[in-house]
């Protein structure tokens, strides 16, 4: 029934934006509309940086966010969907504000016992030789910003304080994490439980924007090949982190694993991309979902969150 009245008129799918990931969002976009268009719904494009975006809105019964980064995945483009009352697809505000925001979801999860590697935030004036005796190599990453955009590894003061000045400029809020030495893996969330687990393979120095998005030698490996019992327990650590931050309906989480083999969340990912390269399409591949099915089973969860939140 969800499904039949998400699609029962006009569907919007927002794409593009104004953030760092612009391009990406567009490729996530074009893919989520194909398959709409497949299901057989009437689906329009918006792009928020265009004049007269909301003018596009009138009349839709239901706009699928396909928006990455700052503006689109961080609760500002979901307050404004509820504002005028159309229902959307994903987390709401306040899941997606606390996602976005690296500096809030490592503290909340501190806080509630969620496994996730140490951090300092980094200002002009701080101490970069006592970060480096405190953690040794660091990454140093935008608090607000996804696709691995201003990121950047730091071993020392000098590279530390360089990584800084280039990731402050995405933003003023600036983290070092604890470098992780170790397998990367993703989860996808999907309602209330979880896709098999990826483990991602790059001969870059790490998985990076080039990695994800235009590399063809990153290997991807799904199934993990992680073991059963340590499937469950990346599952459930994947959806604690998920569940604590209040997010919904779909997303990613990103998971390293330490050489003495203990998990930490890195992130939650409420928009994940859905283009050629990406993650949560292929973990749904690997339990018979095509794109078609994923998307409208994201509509109708989605339906259904909005319809009891």
């Amino acid at each position: 029934m969800s499904w039949q009245q998400a699609c029962a008129g006009p569907m919007a799918v927002l794409l593009g934006g104004r953030s760092a990931e612009r391009d990406i969002s567009l490729q996530t976009g074009a893919t989520i509309v194909s398959a709409l268009r497949a299901l057989g719904c009437d689906v329009r494009t918006v792009d928020p940086s265009t004049p007269a975006w909301v003018a596009q809105l009138q009349g839709i019964t239901f706009a699928f966010n396909a928006l990455h980064g700052p503006g689109g995945e961080d609760g500002v483009i979901q307050g404004a969907l509820e504002t005028l009352q159309i229902p959307y697809s994903g987390s709401g505000v306040l899941g997606s504000a606390l996602a976005m925001d690296k500096q809030r979801s490592k503290q909340l999860w501190q806080g509630v016992g969620v496994a996730t590697g140490g951090f300092v935030m980094l200002q002009d004036d701080s101490d970069w030789e006592a970060v480096i005796a405190r953690f040794g190599k660091v990454f140093v990453k935008p608090a607000c910003e996804g696709s691995s955009v201003g990121m950047a590894p730091a071993a020392s003061a000098e590279a530390l304080q360089a990584a800084y000045r280039s990731a402050s400029v995405f933003g003023a809020t600036v983290l070092a994490e604890q470098f992780i030495d170790g397998p990367e893996y993703t989860v996808a969330v999907l309602g209330d439980g979880t896709l098999p687990s990826i483990r991602m393979e790059t001969d870059r120095e790490f998985y990076d924007y080039e990695a994800k998005y235009l590399s063809d030698e990153t290997r991807y490996h799904c199934p993990s090949g992680l073991q059963a019992d340590d499937e469950a327990h990346i599952s459930a650590l994947a959806l604690a982190a998920f569940n604590s931050l209040g997010c919904a309906v779909w997303g990613r989480v990103d998971v390293m694993r330490d050489r003495d083999g203990r998990f930490y969340v890195l992130e939650v990912n409420t928009i994940p991309g859905m283009t050629s390269h990406s993650l949560v399409p292929m973990a749904a591949r690997a339990v018979g979902l095509s794109m078609e099915a994923l998307v409208q089973r994201i509509v109708e969860l989605s339906w259904e969150e909005r319809a009891h939140g």
